[in-house]
């Protein structure tokens, strides 16, 4: 957006959140304004920033877009009050005041064009006159000066009295103060209620809990929300939302009505009929929206932190992978991997019932391992997977070989993606589920990209949110794991590149077909080569790009190709080599950094070269970990109540967490069974792919329920 456009309301409201100076945020708006992505303003532009670390940028980003939206709103709102000839100073300043879209649609709706309604409709028979005349409420014979609108268009007295309510009940419908204090009510004490449709019980047994239900919308928890909503988009309940009426009529009375005369009395049946036909509609549906709203937020957020982990879940790394995606009937597909995942053998075994060939699948497992010296196993955690592991188990594996087992979320909807067919265009789907499988190993980040965000398997209502947002949020989420642990320029994926700050797909695509033509890059400067791939977008992206085995060991490292002179300047110093100071050890001490310091580089700067420069093949991701399930338990009946079982989060949601303890079915643990204290948020707790040990509370086969706890368990 056009850094004019951002009114000192936002500068100075973001100023008081954060006390970031003014002309800090104004010059962070500039250089938002100008292209630049929030990784690379938040590694790589501290100074200019403040520090203002990448959830501050993102709020700042976004609430300067909807400041943008407000003020594009503004313009067209004013636009129209002038071609339809209510513009006048006073509404002019009126608008220019809102502060938000709410109040500023508030100010325009009693001049907005509308349809054909009832008040529009006794306008037209000219009964405004009286409709003003009664509003006022002065005293006066109602019915006598209604009897002097009688025309062919208004048959008698009571037609005209009742054109006259229908245009005062538009009035007060369009009345700013009538509307924020409805406004007020609804926030505050309006109640949720519920209504299970006729012949919907069978259908919607799920949905139980709700068929009639009620609940203040403002203490109800955002999935609770989300559940009532699913239940009523399915057609198994109606809803209503609503503060008590009669209280908030007489509420009302007094706002609106004045004495007690006979035009008094029309003013009321107004008002009841304005709350009931206009006005409760349209608070309703806008409180409600505004609920959801704040629920999709909720679940967004916990999406967008489930995803995080997921993707910086820790890479095995180089290794040699035999990958497993198991199956009963259709059999066990087998796929070995080279250090970077190339595909080097795949075939199917049978060890499962039908045909039970357990030992020939043992026998071929073992060739297969010597014979591409495999580092480890994958194998999906999907139908067969438990029984697979077994049998892999109970072979005489070598000593360093390690077995993991691997969430299958989304692998197959890899398997038959545009990208799953350019890679592998002569394998079916399932070599490709099995390669993916065994690549998530590897390195899981490199892989999920691969996937709508939304199919790997985290997350809660994510077909029920706004989608927009969700895929907005889940985007950023990507962008910033991907940029945050680098990527490796020679062999990195289209779809992992076109996640780092500055490119795209079309550059990452662009790249990949020049890396294929002129083979591997030898320095980051080579970059500027490559079609279409300017100095702004060389800017953005360098400092993420990693090139192994190049002429500048630098180019290994996050440190930025524009500050490459600096470290040339310290090495001088130091009468070394720049390349002798990737490694060094206790760098800060052998440099006085104030000497370095310049216009446009700080401390802040310095020091994260610094850091860079001795561990600068440093990966944020933690190691792999090992689970091992309990093998005298495969299915849920096998559940003892009391009973205690390792196992792993397999996902977390507002009010708990998902575990698996190898039966095939998750578990969930209730919030309030995550410790022997009040907790509000799971992820105090638990993290995603944790190991974590619970005890078995309650296992209800019918309703395919498990429920687990943590509480008094010493954990892993």
């Amino acid at each position: 957006m056009n850094s004019h456009i951002c009114s000192m309301n936002l500068i100075e409201r973001f100023h008081q959140q954060t006390s970031i100076s003014k002309a800090t945020i104004q010059r962070t708006l500039e250089l938002l304004d100008a292209g630049n992505t929030i990784p690379f303003l938040a590694r790589y532009r501290k100074e200019m920033t403040g520090g203002m670390d990448e959830v501050q940028l993102e709020q700042l980003r976004d609430e300067a877009d909807l400041e943008r939206k407000l003020e594009d709103r503004r313009v067209k709102i004013l636009e129209s009050l002038s071609e339809l000839g209510f513009l006048n100073p006073e509404l002019k300043a009126q608008v220019l005041a809102c502060t938000n879209l709410s109040d500023l649609e508030d100010v325009y709706l009693p001049y907005k064009p509308k349809r054909k309604t009832r008040a529009s409709a006794a306008k037209e028979r000219g009964l405004e006159p009286l409709a003003k005349e009664i509003y006022a409420q002065h005293s006066m014979d109602v019915r006598l000066r209604a009897r002097q609108f009688i025309t062919k268009d208004v048959a008698d007295i009571d037609d005209a009295l009742q054109g006259a309510r229908d245009i005062i009940a538009e009035w007060i419908s369009e009345d700013k103060r009538v509307r924020d204090f409805l406004r007020l009510q609804f926030n505050r004490f309006a109640l949720l209620k519920t209504k299970l449709k006729k012949g919907k019980e069978e259908e919607g047994i799920k949905f139980s809990d709700y068929f009639s239900f009620e609940q203040q919308l403002s203490r109800m928890p955002s999935h609770r929300l989300m559940a009532v909503l699913r239940a009523e988009e399915t057609g198994i309940i109606s809803i209503s939302v609503a503060p008590d009426e009669e209280k908030t009529m007489l509420q009302l009375d007094r706002l609106i009505v004045r004495g007690k005369g006979t035009a008094s009395d029309q003013v009321i049946q107004a008002l009841s009929d304005s709350y009931k036909r206009l006005l409760q509609p349209s608070i309703e549906s806008e409180t409600l929206k505004l609920a959801k709203a704040a629920a999709d937020e909720a679940a967004v957020k916990i999406f967008a932190t489930n995803l995080r982990q997921l993707l910086m879940t820790a890479p095995l790394g180089d290794k040699r992978i035999l990958a497993v995606d198991p199956g009963f009937r259709s059999g066990c597909k087998l796929v070995c991997l080279d250090e970077q995942g190339k595909l080097l053998h795949n075939e199917t075994i049978y060890p499962h019932a039908p045909q039970g060939q357990d030992k020939q699948a043992m026998a071929k497992l073992s060739s297969l391992i010597e014979t591409y010296k495999i580092d480890a196993v994958a194998i999906g955690n999907g139908t067969a997977g438990r029984e697979t592991e077994q049998l892999i188990q109970r072979m005489h594996l070598p000593a360093n070989l390690q077995v993991f087992v691997v969430s299958e979320s989304g692998a197959s909807i890899y398997s038959a993606s545009p990208i799953a067919r350019k890679e592998f265009p002569q394998y079916d789907v399932t070599v490709r589920g099995a390669v993916s499988i065994g690549r998530r190993l590897q390195d899981p980040l490199s892989e999920l990209v691969k996937i709508d965000p939304k199919s790997v398997g985290v997350g809660q209502y994510q077909h029920d949110v706004d989608q927009s947002l969700l895929a907005s949020r889940l985007d950023t989420v990507v962008v910033s794991c991907v940029n945050q642990v680098g990527v490796d320029l020679n062999v990195a994926s289209s779809p992992l590149l076109q996640y780092v700050a500055g490119l795209g797909k079309s550059l990452a695509d662009t790249i990949v077909d020049y890396r294929n033509e002129h083979g591997a890059f030898i320095e980051r400067s080579d970059l500027l080569k490559v079609p279409r791939l300017g100095k702004k977008a060389f800017e953005q992206c360098a400092g993420f790009l990693r090139i192994s085995n190049g002429n500048n060991p630098l180019d290994n490292s996050g440190v930025h190709p524009e500050r490459y002179s600096v470290i040339e300047k310290m090495a001088r110093d130091l009468k070394l080599k720049s390349a002798d100071l990737v490694g060094m050890k206790d760098l800060k001490t052998k440099l006085d950094l104030s000497k370095y310091v310049k216009d446009d580089i700080g401390l802040p700067t310095l020091n994260d070269i610094l850091d860079e420069l001795e561990k600068p093949l440093r990966d944020p991701r933690k190691k792999s970990k090992i689970i091992q399930f309990d093998s005298s338990v495969r299915k849920p009946e096998d559940l003892i109540v009391g009973m205690v079982l390792q196992g792993i989060v397999t996902n977390i949601t507002a009010f708990g967490a998902f575990v698996d303890v190898g039966v095939k079915q998750d578990g969930l643990v209730h919030v309030s069974e995550m410790a022997d204290r009040f907790i509000k948020d799971p992820m105090e707790i638990v993290q995603l792919h944790q190991a974590v040990k619970v005890s078995v509370k309650e296992v209800d086969l019918a309703r395919k329920r498990i429920a687990f706890s943590m509480k008094n368990i010493d954990q892993l």
